[in-house]
């Protein structure tokens, strides 16, 4: 069982977390600027540590209680241990690290970016992206490092009788489990209590300085613009990083969970097909280090979005060769996937396979994402010429595009998961989200550069700057529009196909066969599932709503109250606008995430295994679509806004944007469909794959304890073709012809 390869995981990790040191001196250590470059700055950084400060004392309470609950109920069951509250309790803590480390390099790299943009775009982009990457390789490498370091403690104090496919493993697996739902806890109040944040001050920034007062949302004179500049770090940067750390984990953990029933007769103990995510997602460290050297410009003319993408499709094709020559050393030619007496032969170049449609997946749902949120192209142009005759047409418009935006994206989805059933089975749908998944460094640094280089805009506006400097950041900020949509897009289909992982094995570890939709109670919960994410969404949106409401009170107040304020003779009062978001992002984040966290339990304990199920895949269907409905409409939303800002013809008539006096008719249509997209793609929509991945791990650590046998889920045999508690496969009964479930030939 000692196989030396595992030993190398939490190096490569490692390796990766070395580079962001590196990268984050050399960030800190560029020039930041004059006086008020510094100043306004300073304002974001100490309004986003505020944030997560009050944030870290709401989440460390319940860290505190969840963890007393999972340690006194993992001695209820010989398949879990109270050590699963220290796993919980250090997931919990590298997510919320690595959200950190994300937003402390955000507010040091905007004004540099700023800086660095009065000297030309190829060292504005240099700084940007280099403040990207630290959180990009900060979340990997933390991932890595963390649930490898894990798995090795609790391989050497439960798996003692060297079976990698026994109740031991199940055990060592069912604790480790507890590092993902802490991580994936941490990441859902984080991801909706920054979306809060953020919209709060966004839409308190447009609908009254720029509608209302007719100046930019960036202009210093708004009160709320320090506000919005913090959502963007504590949002799109802390709430981004917790998110897909918890994505990273969880996939790798779902594929290690379905290898358990993989028996393999390999040179690793057995343990190859559990070992094998692991060791992709630490050889995606190093390709994506790799991948970053490769985005540069040589000139301003240059394409920004071409370097970035050449920096992605390098570390992405590293993968994809390395993946062919991993699997064939590690994995024998055919292996048995076995479960409940069933066998199904696997191959070893399936496996590579369907690692590659992995890939191809994720690449094809960040193009389509592109494609209907990006300035110029057909689906935000039809909301930015339905804007040419109001508000209520341009809102019309845009709810249409984002439904139509999700039938390409699950035709995809619906083809990778049929796809990689059919090369592998379960295991092959996990090896796909892990294939996916290998680059998040990459994708993340990709991410994190937008609200950067958007950062980078708004300290240019405020500090008055010369307009080739706010051209250039405004050139970082378009790329960065685009890239956080095609993220969100490549995030939501990572959770997708996490989540089926995560429900493959769960069902292998609550000891069901499958789902029988016939049963009433699995029926009625299949209809209460798809509702969640629905009640979600409208508590998330519904925070957002109340929160802004008292922002745009606020901003109201000081325009009318500070005298000199619109001639720029006095300073607005910033940190009451800041405080405002603040207090209700924590206020409003508790509904939501309760709700996430106590579903599954409730229906799990009331209802028993199979009707949990039912809840799940109808949480899963549900969440999908939403997340992608809102994604893509509030991205269009938002580019159709930006279209008028930068110049836009509608019927022959040129609208640009707004100087000193209220934007045009058709701008504040546009503004007003950005105002109603805003919670839809920073708070509801990316939170729902958070939101089906942690009712998936909170169903996979309470199976042990609804199983309905109440014993352990039987196991497969060994590598060496012991028999370790599953029927024969010859005699295995068939699986009855009632049962719906994508395992029915296991």
């Amino acid at each position: 069982m000692g196989s030396e390869i595992m030993y190398y995981i939490p190096l490569m990790g490692v390796v990766g977390l070395i580079v962001m040191i590196g990268k984050a001196m050399w960030v800190s250590k560029q020039d930041a600027g004059d006086a008020n470059m510094q100043e306004l700055a300073g304002y974001i950084a100490k309004g986003a540590s505020a944030f997560l400060k009050a944030e870290w004392k709401v989440l460390g309470v319940f860290a505190a209680i969840a963890a007393v609950l999972l340690a006194w109920s993992g001695t209820l069951h010989e398949n879990s241990d109270w050590v699963i509250a220290i796993a919980f309790l250090i997931g919990a803590f590298f997510s919320a690290f690595a959200g950190w480390i994300g937003m402390n390099i955000a507010t040091k790299a905007n004004v540099r970016t700023t800086q660095a943009a009065r000297t030309s775009l190829k060292k504005a982009l240099q700084v940007s992206f280099n403040g990207g990457a630290v959180m990009g390789l900060g979340v990997a490498g933390l991932a890595v490092v963390g649930l490898s370091t894990l798995f090795i403690v609790f391989l050497g104090m439960y798996v003692t009788d060297g079976n990698a496919n026994g109740p031991q493993m199940m055990k060592c697996l069912e604790v480790l489990a507890g590092f993902s739902l802490g991580a994936e806890s941490i990441a859902l109040f984080a991801r909706v209590g920054g979306g809060i944040y953020t919209k709060a001050a966004d839409v308190g920034a447009d609908l009254v300085g720029k509608v209302e007062a007719g100046i930019p949302e960036d202009d210093a004179r708004n009160p709320a613009t320090i506000a919005d500049n913090v959502g963007d770090n504590v949002g799109d940067v802390a709430g981004m990083g917790a998110d897909l750390f918890g994505s990273y984990v969880a996939t790798m953990l779902a594929t290690m969970v379905l290898g358990r029933e993989v028996v393999s007769a390999d040179n690793f103990g057995g343990m190859a097909p559990i070992l094998l995510p692991m060791v992709i997602a630490g050889l995606g460290v190093l390709f994506s280090i790799v991948g970053t050297l490769f985005v540069k410009i040589n000139k301003d003319t240059d394409s920004v979005m071409n370097a970035l993408n050449l920096g992605n499709w390098g570390s992405m094709v590293l993968v994809a060769i390395s993946s062919y020559f991993l699997v064939d050393w590690m994995l024998p030619e055919t292996m048995q996937f076995v479960r409940n007496g069933i066998s199904v032969e696997l191959t070893s170049m399936n496996v590579f396979w369907a690692i590659i449609l992995g890939l191809v997946v994720g690449t094809l749902m960040s193009m389509v994402t592109e494609y209907y949120t990006s300035m110029g192209r057909r689906p935000v142009m039809s909301i930015v010429k339905k804007s040419g005759t109001g508000h209520g047409t341009n809102v019309i418009g845009g709810l249409a595009m984002g439904m139509e935006s999700t039938v390409l994206p699950i035709l995809i989805l619906a083809a990778g998961i049929w796809g990689s059933f059919e090369l592998a089975g379960m295991y092959g749908v996990a090896i796909a989200a892990a294939g996916m998944m290998a680059t998040t460094a990459m994708q993340l640094a990709i991410d994190a550069f937008g609200p950067i280089a958007d950062n980078a805009g708004g300290i240019a506006e405020m500090s008055g700057l010369p307009a080739e400097v706010r051209e250039r950041t405004d050139n970082l900020d378009a790329v960065g529009n685009t890239t956080a949509a095609t993220g969100k897009g490549f995030a939501i289909a990572s959770a997708a196909l996490t989540a089926l992982a995560l429900f493959a094995a769960y069902v292998g570890m609550s000891g069901i066969t499958g789902i029988d939709i016939y049963k009433a109670n699995v029926l009625a919960m299949l209809f209460v599932g798809g509702m969640i994410p629905f009640f979600f969404s409208s508590l998330a949106i519904s925070a957002v709503g109340k929160a802004a409401m008292d922002m745009v009170k606020e901003v109201r107040r000081q325009f009318r109250e500070i005298p000199g304020i619109m001639e720029g003779k006095a300073k607005p009062e910033y940190e009451k606008c800041v405080a405002i978001s603040t207090e209700a992002s924590i206020r409003e984040m508790i509904a939501p995430g309760a709700l996430a966290l106590l579903s599954p339990i409730i229906v799990g304990f009331l209802a028993g295994p199979e009707a949990l199920g039912g809840l799940l895949a109808g949480i899963t269907v549900s969440g999908v679509l939403m997340g992608m409905f809102q994604n893509n409409a509030g991205g269009a939303w938002d580019n159709a806004k930006k279209s008028f800002e930068k110049g836009v013809e509608i019927d022959g008539v040129m609208y640009y944007k707004h100087k000193a006096d209220r934007p045009s008719l058709p701008h504040q249509a546009a503004v007003t469909g950005d105002t109603v997209g805003d919670p839809f793609k920073d708070t509801s929509g990316p939170s729902m794959n958070i939101l089906i991945k942690l009712t998936s791990i909170v169903a996979l650590i309470i199976a042990p304890h609804i199983n309905e046998g109440g014993h352990s889920a039987p196991a497969p045999h060994d590598h060496e073709g012991h028999d370790h508690g599953a029927l024969p496969v010859e005699d295995a009964a068939p699986v009855a012809a009632s049962t719906l479930s994508l395992n029915d030939r296991f």
